[in-house]
C-alpha cells in the first residue's frame, strides 16, 4: 500500500451510547472538563485548565462569544434584538466594521486580568485595542461620552463637567 493510499483511509467515526441517533461526534468525547457558556469567567476557567494540559470542551448556545457581556458585530446585534432574520441596512457598511458591547468594559493595562489573559495565551486569537471613543444611547439618540474637557458640550457643560470629574476621580483611584 502506498503512502497516499494509507493517508486516504477513512477516519473512524466514534459512536457514543449517550448521543442521540443520527448525530455525528465532533471530537473523540474524552474530556477532563466541559465548560458551558463563553462569558468572561467561563473563558478564564477554560483557558487556565487548558494551560494546565487538561482536555476542555467549551460550548455556547449562541453563535458569538461572550454571553451577556459580548461585543457583537452589527449582524449579530440585529439578530439578537430584532430576530433571527433581521439584517442591518447596507448604508451602515460591513457588519464586521462594528463592534457593539452589550456591557461596556475596560481592562486596566497592568491589572491581574491582563496577566491571566496573557498566561492563557489568548493573544493568539484576541486583540487588545485602546478605546477610540465611547457612546451611549440617551434621549433617543447616540451620544459621545466626553473623554477630555475639550469634548464637553458647551450647552450642558456643568453637568458634563461634573460627570467627567467623577469619572476621572474614579479612574485615578486605580
Amino acid at each position: 500500500m502506498s503512502d497516499e493510499e494509507e493517508n486516504e483511509k477513512p477516519t473512524e467515526v466514534k459512536v457514543f451510547d449517550w448521543m442521540p441517533s443520527g448525530c455525528v461526534a465532533l471530537a473523540d468525547g474524552e474530556y477532563d472538563a466541559i465548560i458551558l457558556g463563553t462569558g468572561l469567567t467561563e473563558c478564564i476557567i477554560s483557558g487556565l485548565l487548558s494551560v494546565q494540559g487538561k482536555r476542555v470542551l467549551h460550548l455556547d448556545r449562541n453563535n458569538y462569544y461572550g454571553a451577556e457581556t459580548a461585543s457583537l458585530s452589527l449582524q449579530n446585534l440585529f439578530q439578537k434584538f430584532r430576530g433571527p432574520d433581521a439584517k442591518p441596512g447596507a448604508h451602515l457598511g460591513h457588519s464586521r466594521n462594528w463592534n457593539v458591547d452589550l456591557i461596556p468594559k475596560f481592562i486596566m493595562a497592568c491589572g491581574k486580568l491582563v496577566k491571566i489573559l496573557l498566561h492563557t495565551k489568548v493573544t493568539r486569537y484576541l486583540e487588545f485595542k485602546s478605546v477610540d471613543g465611547s457612546y451611549v444611547f440617551k434621549d433617543g439618540k447616540v451620544q459621545k461620552v466626553p473623554g477630555k474637557y475639550v469634548q464637553l458640550d458647551r450647552t450642558n457643560s456643568i453637568n458634563n463637567l461634573i460627570s467627567l470629574l467623577i469619572f476621572l476621580s474614579y479612574k485615578s483611584a486605580f
